[in-house]
């Protein structure tokens, strides 16, 4: 008989014993993933339902998966694609695999929810897949809680709400296509423009987005969060497509490849689009898209991506108008008090995307661009409030130079013992922006020019470098991360008689911490925690001597995203924003006012459930509370600032020919300006679209608020005088949403 010294003794090295037959069995499984047709298949998601171990294919469909045994049940996911359940035996562990996806209709059973930091992009996506959207800018609704509205005849980039935030038109969401940003610094019409309209949507391949200031490699602009538009590498088929509908709207696309070999193919895209929209005086709206692009891949050894577009624009518009002009029938819902506004834009860009395979599991990305830019605007936003004889127009222009590139070297699955994995990269980048003649002006009917307010040239340049690294240890993720930027803001104003040039510059450190708890295949949890930042304007930087220059966002979310079912994926968050400094632009004077701190504090929740293998439903629902910390209560609401929104949608498809979507949108009631006596007043509308499909042939119909609702898709608190008033009114003005909006499209694949 053992005593109990020895019983211990015995236990403890029977404990090490198995301990380490676990360690010698475990091994890494090793493999490549493609489709039917030998493609390799890029962020394929890899789950061992036995150990808990996951992984995602790399850009050349390489995995490696740490801790697999002979027996354990290996999982591979990829939207648009059947899940492949592998049972693993020897000759897997020590020869690799190759595993061939079928495809398949998108379906929520091919989301697995493993720890990424971006775990709702892939989820999302389900969404973009199963209703496309109708254009570049309504892409940015996918996102759960951003809300986007239109104030300028269709031309202007759209105002963006999101998380609590009246982002105009990009102050707090920094956006970007394959990395390239859309943002602009120093804008004639603000900071942070974005406009996505150079994108033709049916181009878009999916997207990928973040909320909060948690991402290493996105820098300016991203406090409330960041949507990076991917497009299509390659098409599958040529395709042209007409709409046309109410209000003279007429839409052309085509889609066409150029060639196709086994590493490389090329496509080349178009759009023209016109419309008068619902106004009372016709919009005159013309775009012109046209996209080429080249990809070369070499499995295993590099990637290459080429891309050049241009888009041009030219629209006039109704403006925003005085609720009380429509009160008293001095026009109508649809009518206008200047229908002078207007304008017109362009942007050319071409740019370059590639990765190198370096050695095991070691890649160099590098992208560059170059966007060639330009903008006029015409606005009335007071109308004879500062000249009675004359009104107010004012004129913004632009010519800018965008130029930037980046190099980004990744190390991935380095294995720490037999479980914990680790991979990080580092990149150093630049983005300069040069823009000559920023102009703001008093004009007359876009004709003449009465006063010159501002005029000069903007040499503006970010640096900056970054690390992020990932450290897996059984059920458990850590995302340490760290950023440092480095701005120099250059102004010469020209309306002055000597020369006049002021330079300014400062650098800003960005630490985020995430931290993950994948309780397993089908649960998450998740900590993030970061420090963001949003640039000012160059003009206001140089004349306050350097003050608020780069002002800190503060964040934290924690939450879950849960498939409690194969066919239903929930979510929830609750999170907190902390601002040193917000920006409001007045753009009448051409200044960005600074408004002082700000706290805001939100819950997320979201649900989508493939109800039927052809009925797809899914909402999401976000309360924001948005307040200013430096006034007293009652005096700091955060003007604009959204704080109930509620977005979603049902698709169906496959019913005999048919397929379509219903969607809706919710804005509350908000305050309008800082104590609540203007309101804006909320809006539910709803959208359809319904298509029929014959062998190549499709023909649909798309409907715009369907229920004909009475709505404002744009509105602000604004002091203003009409030609016959004698004093000025402060409140609401606002731009008419689009009434029931009819339209028939037909569209052909060869």
């Amino acid at each position: 008989m053992l005593n109990s010294n020895n019983r211990v003794t015995f236990l403890t090295a029977f404990i090490f014993l198995i301990s380490a037959i676990a360690v010698v069995n475990a091994q890494t499984l090793k493999g490549t993933v493609t489709d039917t047709n030998g493609t390799a298949l890029e962020n394929v998601g890899i789950f061992n339902q036995t150990s808990g171990q996951h992984s995602h294919t790399n850009f050349s469909g390489i995995f490696s998966l740490t801790s697999t045994s002979v027996n354990d049940s290996v999982y591979f996911s990829s939207l648009g694609y059947k899940t492949f359940i592998l049972v693993v035996n020897n000759e897997h562990l020590n020869n690799g695999i190759r595993v061939s996806l079928k495809e398949s209709s998108i379906n929520l059973e091919q989301v697995v929810v493993v720890s990424k930091v971006d775990a709702m992009s892939r989820i999302v996506n389900v969404d973009v897949q199963k209703d496309p959207v109708k254009s570049s800018q309504e892409i940015l609704r996918k996102v759960p809680g951003l809300l986007i509205g239109q104030h300028a005849g269709g031309g202007k980039a759209e105002q963006i709400f999101l998380r609590g935030f009246d982002i105009d038109h990009g102050t707090d969401v920094a956006l970007s296509v394959d990395g390239m940003p859309v943002n602009m610094v120093s804008h004639a019409h603000g900071q942070g423009y974005a406009d996505l309209h150079f994108v033709i949507p049916e181009t878009i391949d999916n997207i990928n987005f973040g909320k909060g200031p948690y991402y290493a490699n996105k820098g300016d602009f991203n406090t409330a969060g960041y949507v990076d538009l991917n497009l299509k590498k390659s098409i599958d088929q040529n395709m042209v497509s007409y709409e046309s509908g109410q209000f003279n709207t007429n839409r052309f696309v085509g889609l066409f490849k150029v060639s196709e070999s086994s590493k490389s193919n090329a496509y080349l895209a178009s759009e023209v689009y016109l419309t008068d929209g619902p106004f009372d005086s016709p919009q005159n709206f013309n775009r012109i898209n046209v996209l080429g692009r080249y990809h070369y891949k070499d499995i295993g050894k590099e990637e290459l991506t080429l891309t050049a577009s241009h888009f041009q624009s030219k629209w006039d518009a109704s403006g925003q108008i005085p609720q009380r002009a429509v009160d008293q029938n001095l026009i109508g819902r649809f009518g206008a008090i200047d229908d002078t506004e207007g304008g017109q834009t362009s942007r050319t860009n071409i740019m370059l995307n590639h990765t190198r395979f370096i050695g095991e599991n070691q890649f160099l990305k590098t992208r560059a661009f170059v966007s060639k830019y330009d903008f006029e605007l015409f606005s009335n936003f007071t109308f004879f409030l500062e000249d009675p004889v004359n009104g107010d127009q004012i004129r913004q222009y632009e010519d800018r130079t965008i130029m930037g590139a980046e190099t980004v070297f990744e190390q991935i699955d380095i294995n720490i013992g037999a479980e914990d994995r680790f991979k990080y990269s580092a990149g150093i980048g630049f983005r300069n922006d040069n823009v000559d003649d920023v102009t703001l002006e008093h004009t007359l009917n876009r004709k003449t020019v009465l006063e010159q307010f501002a005029y000069g040239d903007v040499d503006e340049t970010n640096m900056y470098g970054f690390v992020d690294g990932e450290y897996k240890t059984g059920n458990w993720t850590f995302n340490p991360s760290v950023r440092l930027d480095y701005f120099n803001f250059d102004y010469e104003n020209k309306l002055s008689t000597v020369y006049d040039n002021k330079s300014e510059s400062k650098a800003i450190v960005s630490p985020k911490l995430n931290t993950i708890f994948a309780v397993n295949k089908n649960w998450q949890l998740f900590l993030k925690t970061g420090l963001g930042f949003h640039s000012n304007d160059a003009r206001v930087v140089t004349a306050n001597q350097s003050r608020d220059i780069l002002p800190r966002a503060y964040g934290v979310d924690f939450g879950t995203i849960i498939k409690p079912v194969d066919k239903m994926v929930l979510n929830a968050t609750l999170w907190g924003l902390f601002l040193d400094q917000e920006f409001v632009y007045v753009g009448d004077a051409g200044i960005v006012e600074p408004s002082g701190k700000t706290k805001r504090m939100g819950i997320e929740v979201g649900a989508r459930y493939q109800l039927l293998d052809w009925l797809y439903l899914y909402s999401d629902v976000n309360y924001t509370y948005a307040r200013s910390t430096e006034e007293e209560d009652g005096e700091d609401y955060i003007p604009l600032a959204p704080d109930f929104t509620a977005v979603g949608g049902l698709s169906f498809s496959d019913i005999g020919n048919f397929s379509g979507n219903i969607n809706y949108r919710y804005l509350g009631d908000r305050a309008a300006n800082e104590d609540d006596s203007i309101v804006a007043e909320g809006y539910f509308v709803t959208d359809f679209n319904l298509n029929y499909h014959i062998k190549n042939w499709t023909v649909g119909v798309i409907v715009e608020n369907l229920f004909d609702t009475e709505w404002n898709e744009t509105q602000f608190a604004t002091e203003s005088r009409l030609f016959n008033e004698t004093a000025s009114v402060e409140e609401i003005h606002f731009t008419p949403g689009t009434p029931f909006y009819l339209r028939g499209k037909v569209s052909v694949r060869f």
